[in-house]
């Protein structure tokens, strides 16, 4: 009989989660690295959140990752909240700890900032100001990141001002919220553009912004990653910009998840990114 005491579980918790990456992505590693272990899809209704999560320990799981629409709710049940994740008001990764507990922390503005540094080595977050367009669960975890990193002003604006407000009032003077029909002028002087918003996705418009402002030493990214190269991306490339795309965040923002379940910490490469692409 195999010794399955060295096998390590973990998976990624939704509702619906079927279209998910992150078994690719973890069974990827899991195959690349020679690890014991098995990353699974776990389609859990909202309504048996508290229990699929209690379950956990003793499913022998080492942890999972939490998706749409659990994000939020998760918070709320875990033992300990990292400060990161209670900044950001959501968890993206729960850890099984030694004694049973559960932990919650947020790895979605690492992945982000990695993938910036990915594309451009020497990236600060004070390298200038950042325009960041939308504020939902992306954006909320990409500012409070980015303000941590040493960002001094990050100009916020949404189609719904209110919902940029609340984000200004939760991190702290560094944001600027700007009404959204001024989103082409916000691009004086920055250094950093970043589109949260749906826009762009397949399915959905184009972002409506003209670029002619912007700084062409300025990033542009763009946390879509179906199409990988969005309108915005496009554009932006076209007139001299670097760009990063949305792949990138998904990539590495799983990395620390992947060291927390299964004690690697994994390398993005392009055979790793070949591998997620053709998924999509």
């Amino acid at each position: 009989m195999n010794d399955t005491r060295n096998f390590k579980l973990a998976g990624v918790m939704g509702w619906p989660v079927a279209q998910s990456r992150s078994p690719r992505l973890h069974g990827y590693w899991l195959a690349h690295y020679g690890i014991a272990g098995a990353y699974v899809p776990l389609p859990v209704a909202p309504e048996r959140l508290a229990d699929a999560l209690k379950g956990l320990p003793a499913l022998g799981f080492a942890g999972c990752n939490v998706t749409i629409p659990h994000k939020l709710d998760v918070l709320k049940l875990v033992d300990k909240v990292d400060p990161l994740a209670a900044r950001i008001g959501a968890v993206n990764t729960v850890v099984v700890e030694q004694d049973g507990s559960l932990s919650g922390f947020n790895t979605d503005g690492y992945g982000f900032v990695e993938s910036l540094r990915a594309i451009r080595k020497d990236w600060t977050a004070g390298a200038g100001p950042v325009v960041v367009l939308g504020a939902g669960g992306g954006a909320r975890a990409i500012v409070v990141t980015l303000v941590a990193e040493g960002a001094s002003e990050v100009r916020l604006l949404n189609r719904t001002e209110a919902g940029a407000q609340e984000l200004a009032s939760a991190v702290g003077p560094q944001v600027r919220v700007l009404p959204w029909d001024t989103r082409t002028d916000a691009l004086h002087g920055a250094a950093l553009l970043v589109n949260t918003t749906s826009q762009g996705m397949v399915g959905q418009p184009p972002l409506d912004i003209a670029l002619d402002a912007l700084p062409k030493t300025a990033l542009v990214s763009d946390i879509v990653y179906n199409p990988l190269i969005t309108p915005l991306l496009a554009a932006a490339r076209a007139r001299g910009n670097t760009i990063v795309d949305g792949l990138g965040m998904l990539l590495h923002q799983a990395r620390p998840a992947f060291r927390a379940f299964y004690g690697v910490m994994p390398d993005v490469t392009p055979d790793l990114r070949k591998a997620v692409e053709s998924t999509l």
